[in-house]
């Protein structure tokens, strides 16, 4: 039975043996002898372009046919517009693969990643050597390490905070890369315990912000307010990263941490202007402004000063009078000091003292900027509140009435004649200066012995014009308005022409063609309904 088993072991071992002789003779090819290998720098900044050299070579005796090279690039690699991160080169291109052949191929793309990130690149080749049906792939790969992201990211935060009080930061960006792009976001992570109020620009979700182009040597900033709450000298810990969107997804380039340290509130300070916290000011005002401090700590304070700077084209700098404290022309800035100022040589625990200035504001000024705004930064101790003033719009109507004009023709005696009917024509031309309004109107009442001839151009406005005969009164439905319009373009105007007949009274006076007219609209910055009237119009002759 033995030797029965011991037979058939050798018979299975020497059938195994000539099988696998047999298909040695029929595949003599290893892959080993097609050397696959990728050539790249070891390191590399990001976004710069790298270089990427494909090579292979034939070491073997067999022909190679109907070869198949397939590259993909690292992900998150930046390509030129229509290229794809896997490439795919045929046969038609490589051609067969004679013994001793070697080719190189060369892909370029820009990087995208974190410093110290590897970046792999990856090949394939597949090939049929000649006269063997079995098909053969060799692999390869080279990682490139992300050495440095040439981008400036950082935060502009305060080491300490006073909880509960406004504070503003920000988070600067700039560009050292030599290639322009777009899509670019900037992430911030809060720390538990921070509101936030306003940011410029403003952001998505507050905390989302979208750069849509940086160009090399070029960069931003985002300034963001907020208040802490927290333990007194907990630490609270911002973040925030700057990366690119690609394909929907976002591909970080930096992070960046700040803390800052909860400490307890030394001074409060606030301002009035006029006797209120949230004046809204109008061109030609003349502002009373009003700096309190109190110490709100458990010590004392001595010797302090307090400066204030103003920021504002509506600013008329020159009429700034402040009896107790130095102005300083070059920065718009007053200071007071504990020598002036009795508060500030000694501030008790739970004292309060004022500071006041007077400064007029201009009639009108010019600014290319929408949204009429004025700015006044307090420092005292190591205390500095903001604080931001809107300023209405500047709303002007002219009104006008001729005999003499080129619109109609006006007829009838001039000077007017009691009894006899002579016509004007009246114009009304609109301005506004510094935010856009809405449901902006022109209202005017006519006397008595005026009527309208129902003449009006231009024709467009005629369907904006009314005249209730009741009141007398006429309205100009104007509608919207941007800043500016009337400055830098032209605006808004009517002109309508008007009969009078002159009463027996009137003679030897100047006769009254129209009564003031009141334009108003609805400041869209400042949210406040504002109103300003013309003067009347006369006869320019006395009645006969």
């Amino acid at each position: 039975m033995r030797k029965y088993i011991f037979i058939a072991i050798f018979v299975l071992a020497l059938g195994l043996g000539l099988a696998g002789y047999w298909y040695w003779q029929q595949n003599p090819y290893s892959k080993e002898v097609l050397k696959l290998e990728i050539l790249g720098p070891d390191i590399a900044l990001a976004s710069y372009e790298v270089t990427y050299t494909v090579k292979y070579k034939n070491n073997g005796d067999i022909r190679l046919e109907e070869p198949r090279l397939i590259f993909e690039f690292p992900e998150y690699t930046l390509l030129e517009p229509g290229a794809s991160r896997r490439i795919e080169i045929g046969p038609e291109e490589l051609g067969d693969i004679y013994p001793g052949e070697e080719k190189t191929f060369q892909f370029k793309g820009r990087l995208l990643g974190k410093e110290k990130e590897v970046k792999t690149a990856k090949a394939w080749l597949s090939y049929q050597p000649k006269n063997l049906q079995a098909r053969y792939e060799s692999t390869t790969s080279f990682s490139t390490t992300v050495d440095f992201v040439p981008l400036t990211f950082n935060f502009d935060l305060a080491s300490k905070v006073e909880a509960g009080r406004e504070f503003d930061f920000s988070i600067n960006y700039f560009s050292s890369l030599d290639y322009p792009f777009s899509n670019l976001g900037i992430k911030v992570l809060y720390p538990d315990g921070f509101e936030f109020i306003q940011s410029a620009p403003k952001g998505l979700d507050n905390s989302d912000f979208e750069i849509v182009l940086l160009n090399p040597a070029e960069g931003g900033r985002i300034e963001i307010q907020g208040k802490l709450s927290g333990n007194l000298n907990e630490q609270k810990i911002f973040k925030a990263t700057i990366g690119i969107w690609k394909d929907d997804e976002f591909i970080v380039l930096k992070e960046i941490t700040r803390g800052t340290e909860i400490t307890k509130p030394q001074l409060s300070v606030f301002q009035q202007i006029n006797s209120q916290s949230n004046y809204i000011a109008n061109p030609g005002d003349m502002l009373h402004y009003e700096i309190f401090f109190r110490n709100i700590s458990d010590e004392p304070f001595q010797d302090l000063f307090l400066a204030l700077t103003l920021e504002g084209d509506g600013f008329d700098f020159d009429t700034v009078k402040a009896e107790s404290g130095q102005f300083q022309q070059g920065d718009n800035s007053i200071i007071w000091d504990w020598r002036s100022v009795p508060k500030l040589k000694f501030l008790d625990q739970g004292k309060e003292g004022k500071v006041e200035f007077w400064i007029n504001l201009k009639e009108s000024w010019s600014s290319g900027e929408k949204e009429a705004l004025l700015k006044s930064s307090i420092l005292i101790s190591q205390v500095k509140e903001e604080f931001e003033t809107k300023v209405n719009s500047k709303l002007e109507i002219s009104q006008q009435a001729s005999y003499e004009d080129e619109v109609f023709g006006n007829s009838g005696p001039m000077p007017p004649e009691a009894g006899n009917s002579t016509t004007h024509t009246v114009i009304w031309q609109v301005k506004n200066y510094f935010n856009d309004l809405k449901n902006v109107k022109v209202k005017a009442v006519l006397p008595s012995n005026v009527r309208l001839t129902g003449k009006i151009f231009p024709e467009s406005e005629s369907s904006k014009f009314a005249f209730d005969s009741g009141s007398r009164e006429i309205v100009w439905m104007i509608g919207d308005m941007e800043a500016g319009t009337g400055i830098f373009n032209d605006g808004p105007n009517i002109a309508f022409q008007i009969s009078l007949t002159p009463d027996l009274n009137q003679r030897n006076t100047n006769a009254l063609l129209i009564n003031e007219a009141r334009i108003s609209g609805e400041d869209q910055w400042t949210e406040s309904a504002i109103e300003v009237e013309s003067d009347s119009v006369k006869t320019a002759s006395p009645v006969r």
